[in-house]
Order: C-alpha cells, then structure tokens, then sequence
C-alpha cells in the first residue's frame, strides 16, 4: 500500500504502518493535551496505542486462519480507520471464508474476555492506586474490543460480517453473484453510515463510510462477469 512503511515482520507477515496514522496520533494527543495537559495526552495516546495492538491481533487471527488453508498474508497494515490484513486470495470454499472472516473478531472476544478478568483481578486485590485509573483504562480496553467485534460483524461487505453474508450465499448461488449481493448491502450500509455520520457529527464513521463504499464497488467490480 502506497505512503506505508514497514515496522518489521511477525509470524511470517510484514507490519506496515500507514503515514496517516500518526496524524491519529497527534490529533489524538493535542486534542487531550488541550483538555487535560500532559497526562491526559499521555493516557490518550497510550489508549489509542493498545487499542490498534488489539486491531493487529485481529488481522493476525485472519491472517494465521487463512493459513490454516494455504493462504500466504504477506502484509498487514495499519491505518487510522483499523487494520488490513492483505491476503493472496480469499478461499474458494464458503466454509473456508467464513472460518477466515470470523477469526478476527474471535480474537477481539478473547481479548475483551482476558481484559475483563484481569480487571476482576485487580479489583480484589487493589493492586493499583484507589483512583483505579489502571481498571478504568483496562475496562474501556475490553469494551472497545466488544465494540468492534459487534462493528465488524454488521453485514456491510467488505468488513467481516459482509465476507460472512457473502460466504452464506455463496451456498446457494455462484461466488460472483453472491459477491455483488454482498456488496449491494455493503454499499447500502455505508450510505447509512455517511448519513448517520454527517447528522451526528461523527466523520470517523463518514471516513468509515467511504471506505467500505469504494472497497464494495471494487470487490463488485472485480465480479463482474
């Protein structure tokens, strides 16, 4: 991917970081540094720091499902808006890709679940300072990562849910049509999105939003017979 970089490999895959990322980052720091000072700015880009680890290790649960199936990942990359794990292809088998597709957000429940007993953990034994900042930070840890299993799982292809959605009926009709149905509800869907995002306020979820948008014509385009 253009204007990425790589910041080394890891179980056999290059990690690679796009530049507007840490334009995320700044933002993020300058923003709480304006609200909070130093230590807010701190504890937010900290925050954001182990939240994107999370994202990693979702695309490395696609990527070492796929393979399970002889499927090579040769890169994963970090953007603002999450990861792509970037697969020499998808597989052919409908079971295949739903294993593939739903790896990912089984790591963010395993996570989410760790996360949860940990905080559990401390909170009996009161290891950290009485503010609990260190429980505060871990819990809104393990609900984010509930958040984007639920997030990844709504059936706007490309995303997760969507490859699933297009794996389901590929059971029943041709992988070319099942990918243009599939895309049809994923662009459906990021209209929603952009809509919802605009009257909110929320241009994260319009970034998101186009994204899947322009990614769904492209896998459309790519079935087109």
């Amino acid at each position: 991917m253009t204007w990425s970089f790589s910041i080394g490999r890891l179980l056999g895959s290059e990690l690679r970081v796009h530049v507007t990322f840490f334009l995320l980052i700044a933002y993020v720091g300058w923003s709480a540094w304006s609200a909070g000072g130093a230590v807010a700015a701190a504890l937010n880009v900290a925050f954001v720091l182990a939240l994107f680890a999370c994202v990693v290790a979702h695309e490395f649960g696609h990527a070492l499902m796929a393979r399970r199936f002889g499927i090579r990942t040769p890169d994963i990359t970090l953007l603002p808006i999450g990861g792509v794990a970037r697969l020499m292809r998808m597989p052919h088998k409908p079971g295949q890709e739903i294993a593939v597709a739903l790896a990912g957000p089984a790591v963010n429940v395993v996570i989410a679940g760790v996360l949860y007993l940990v905080v559990g953990r401390l909170d009996m034994i009161s290891v950290l300072a009485s503010d609990g900042t260190l429980n505060g930070f871990l819990s809104r840890l393990a609900a984010v990562n509930v958040w984007l299993v639920l997030f990844n799982l709504i059936p706007a292809f490309p995303m997760d849910g969507g490859r699933v959605l297009r794996a389901m009926l590929a059971f029943f009709t041709d992988r070319r049509r099942a990918t243009r149905i599939a895309a049809f509800v994923g662009q459906a869907i990021a209209v929603v999105f952009a809509a919802y995002g605009v009257y909110t306020g929320w241009f994260l979820l319009v970034l998101v939003a186009v994204f899947v948008f322009m990614a769904a014509r492209a896998e459309k385009a790519f079935a087109a017979p």
